[in-house]
């Protein structure tokens, strides 16, 4: 029988069949952590760009939840004082794209298959990840979180992005207004691309735990937000990484608690 979109939501919020470990970039030389499947040979890969002010330690959750659906997250902790640059960041994913295919992780029990790379981030690491994709062309999908404007501007680099995305944005937010700044990303896309809004989701909502920043930006860690954004994150990268159709439908629908409010053709299939 045909799985619906909120069954498979339901599916995809509780964690993978992948027991999960964690690395330190250090160990490569670019600050930031790895999170992998315990094994797997030809696993797909993704980098994510933090927030404004956001460690690492922020996104865990996420990292986990993507490791345990047998996807490798790498996360630079580069450029998280207020005046981080969003161009060397966006260089900085690229090289964490470059971590995971030439390196063997998880004492060589762990690779990575060069034609199977993502990028996603949160806020101006959002916008990073936009930057980033433009500039390679081994990047296979792009899902961002909240994602906010950036110099060099994420709307000019959009425009040269052929993959497919997903972009998540917060109703409640009063950083990054959806209007202002997701819709226009998602609008001067190159390729397929759909819109999502989280009614409730503020700024800081897609973030985890708490943090000093908290008194500079706008919102809160919100379980609700975590639990949609990871389902749709994981549907998304097992989708178009791994060729896993069978969350077509959460991806294709709209549902309550993540309504499609922009869509181009065909975006999520194929």
């Amino acid at each position: 029988m045909a799985r619906t979109a909120k069954h498979l939501l339901d599916e995809l919020t509780r964690r993978g069949p992948h027991q999960v470990l964690r690395g330190d970039l250090a160990l490569v030389g670019l600050p930031g952590v790895v999170f992998t499947p315990a094994a797997g040979l030809g696993l797909p890969a993704i980098a994510f760009g933090h927030g404004w002010l956001q460690p690492t330690s922020r996104y865990r959750g996420l990292f986990r939840h993507l490791a345990s659906w047998g996807v490798v997250v790498a996360a630079p902790g580069t450029h998280v004082g207020p005046l981080g640059s969003a161009r060397l960041l966006a260089a900085d994913l690229r090289t964490a794209l470059d971590v995971c295919v030439g390196v063997r992780l998880g004492e060589g029990a762990i690779s990575v298959d060069q034609d199977r790379l993502g990028l996603a981030g949160h806020s101006t690491g959002a916008g990073a990840a936009v930057l980033a994709a433009a500039d390679d062309s081994r990047v296979k999908a792009v899902a961002t979180l909240a994602p906010a404007q950036t110099k060099p501007f994420a709307t000019d680099a959009a425009r040269q992005c052929q993959m497919p995305s997903l972009h998540v944005v917060g109703g409640n937010d009063l950083v990054a207004p959806p209007k202002s700044h997701g819709e226009l990303i998602a609008q001067s896309w190159g390729g397929p691309t759909q819109l999502r809004v989280l009614p409730k989701a503020s700024h800081l909502g897609f973030a985890e735990g708490r943090h000093w920043s908290g008194l500079l930006v706008h919102g809160k860690a919100e379980h609700a937000t975590h639990r949609i954004s990871r389902a749709l994150l994981t549907a998304f990268f097992l989708v178009h990484l791994t060729g896993e159709k069978k969350y077509l439908p959460l991806l294709e629908e709209s549902t309550k608690t993540a309504p499609v409010t922009y869509e181009t053709v065909p975006t999520l299939a194929g």
